[in-house]
């Protein structure tokens, strides 16, 4: 009989349970290290394992589970949010490792999630440069907000200006250079660099935000369809419905990838300003008495679709085909 692996993943350790025949079998603590993670495969490998789930928390899953799918071991990754349903739904009153640990072996046994698909290592590589930019990209702009708040205080220190300035060109040129990196990257794959220049045709998308969308996107498995990509940004409407009292407007779920849906923001902004079809779209929203931000968050969820459209098919980016001509034409 097939047993059940739940990790709960912490910086510096491990705790993964084993459950099989509907009970815990046993519960171990493994280091967050390349020979923590071969005891672990060891110690899996001797009994037969269905399923293995982790939680998609932080950086420190990652690397455990390129290790477990390197070792032939069946790996689920899922949204933390979908687990502290489970939690809740299971009324777990404590929360501790050992306690987490066994809740997710018990929902790999209920829920049997579908395979983690490990991306290749240049498609990490290139996820790892996108994140790192975006990080340095907001240290900019908090460092030019200080600088224009010391600027605009009456006698400010010029050392204190020469720093701050000092600051900023430092953030410039570690994202110039992380940037010429990510250029590498494309120039080593030839599949990324059409995949850029198909998303470059796409009116508001330039070469920062291809590297922010295709980086996090190239390591998303293929088989995907639209709407999962959307779920995974976090772009899905959520409703809230009960009985004949309670109808909230949606609203969306935000329980994504946030950085996916920073990418997607100023290229929807600049979008319904020049792009006809887009603009049709954002207006006939508006007309059915949706908000500005409403129409604009669903003006974002299209381009993700039209943009997911464009890898998968391995062709540039056409609004014509992604927003309907009745929009055009009335507007």
């Amino acid at each position: 009989m097939s047993g059940y692996v739940g990790g709960d993943i912490g910086a510096k350790h491990v705790v993964v349970t084993y459950r099989a025949a509907g009970r815990t079998q046993w519960t171990k603590t493994f280091a967050q290290t390349v020979a923590g993670h071969r005891a672990l495969i060891a110690t899996l490998k001797r009994q037969p394992v269905a399923r293995i789930v982790l939680e998609a928390t932080g950086v420190y899953y990652f690397d455990l589970a390129l290790a477990l799918v390197a070792a032939g071991l069946p790996v689920a990754v899922i949204n933390p949010r979908s687990f502290h349903h489970f939690a809740r739904l299971k009324l777990t009153q404590s929360k501790t490792d050992p306690i987490d640990a066994a809740l997710l072996a018990e929902y790999a046994e209920c829920f049997l999630p579908p395979l983690w698909v490990a991306p290749a290592p240049s498609r990490v590589a290139l996820r790892d440069l996108g994140r790192q930019i975006n990080r340095l990209t907001a240290a900019r702009t908090q460092a030019k907000n200080r600088l224009h708040a010391l600027e605009a205080k009456r006698g400010t220190l010029p050392l204190l200006l020469a720093d701050a300035r000092e600051a900023i060109a430092t953030l410039d040129q570690r994202i110039a250079r992380l940037a010429q990196a990510a250029q590498a990257l494309f120039a080593q794959d030839p599949q990324l660099a059409q995949q850029a220049a198909h998303l470059q045709a796409a009116k508001g998308i330039g070469a920062a935000t291809v590297l922010a969308l295709l980086a996090e996107l190239c390591v998303l498995p293929t088989h995907l369809r639209a709407a999962q990509v959307s779920r995974h940004a976090g772009l899905d409407v959520r409703l809230h419905q009960s009985g004949s009292s309670i109808s909230r407007p949606g609203r969306l779920s935000k329980a994504g990838n946030t950085y996916l849906r920073a990418a997607l923001y100023m290229p929807a902004l600049s979008a319904v300003r020049f792009d006809p079809y887009a603009r049709a779209f954002y207006t006939a929203l508006l007309a059915r008495g949706k908000k500005k931000l409403q129409a604009l968050c669903a003006v974002m969820r299209k381009y993700l679709t039209g943009i997911w459209a464009c890898l998968q098919h391995n062709e540039p980016f056409d609004a014509a085909k992604l927003f309907s001509e009745i929009h055009f034409q009335k507007a």
